[in-house]
Formats: C-alpha cells, structure tokens, sequence
C-alpha cells in the first residue's frame, strides 16, 4: 500500500514539474523570441530566455512541486542554480550547434527543450530535492 501512494505521489510531482516546466518555458520562450527579433545572437537570446525562466521555474518549484515544509536550504538554492547551469549550458551548445548548421533559432531552442528539460528533472529530483 505504501508502495503504491509513493508511485501516485510521485507521477503528481512529476505532473507539477511538467506544469512548472510550461510555465517557465513559456516565459523562456518569449524572452528567447523577444530577444532574437531584437538582434540579439541565438545564443545571447537563449542565454536571456532560460535566466528568466529559471526564476519563473524557481518560484513555482519551491511553493507548488516540491514539499519543503521549512522553505528551500542554501544548498538547495545553490544546487538549484548549478542544475540550472547544466541545463542553460545544453541549451546554448544545442541552439549555437543547430544554427551553424542552418536551423532556424526558434526551432533550434524547441528541439533543445527535451533534451534540458529531462537532464535538469533528474538532477533535481534525484540530487536536489531527493528526500523533498
């Protein structure tokens, strides 16, 4: 029985996180196109678009996702933003890749989302917030 309550409890967190995600993304993806009509270098606009992503995504993980009763640590706050690290790196090296290579920017940052999107999600599941 304990079992199967902690597999439902997980799926719900993951379902939070995929919602906190889109939300994040969201915001991301507009900066990012903000951004890039305005001149800005893919990279420097993905660059742009996952910081405030990441703020979005922070806010949204600490109140709703994760269960931290006392509020988030300082080793969480920092691991959050390490995470978060990884993940802009694999955006960038993804979108700076895919446009050498001639594909259009907007899509360029669509194809690096599964990608960062599931590496983070780990980290911070796993790592991160693993007892949360």
């Amino acid at each position: 029985m304990a079992a199967r309550i902690g597999a439902l409890l997980a799926r719900l967190m993951f379902a939070r996180y995929l919602l906190a995600s889109i939300a994040a993304l969201a915001c991301d993806f507009a900066t990012f196109l903000i951004l890039d009509h305005g001149g800005a270098a893919p990279m420097i606009a993905a660059l742009g678009g996952y910081l405030v992503g990441l703020i979005v995504h922070w806010v949204i993980s600490v109140r709703f996702v994760f269960d931290l009763a006392g509020g988030p640590t300082h080793v969480q706050r920092i691991g959050f933003v390490v995470s978060a690290a990884i993940g802009m790196g694999i955006t960038m090296a993804l979108v700076g890749a895919l446009s050498a290579v001639g594909v259009a920017p907007a899509f360029a940052k669509l194809l690096s989302v599964p990608v960062s999107f599931l590496s983070v999600y780990a980290i911070r599941k796993y790592g991160l917030f693993g007892k949360a």
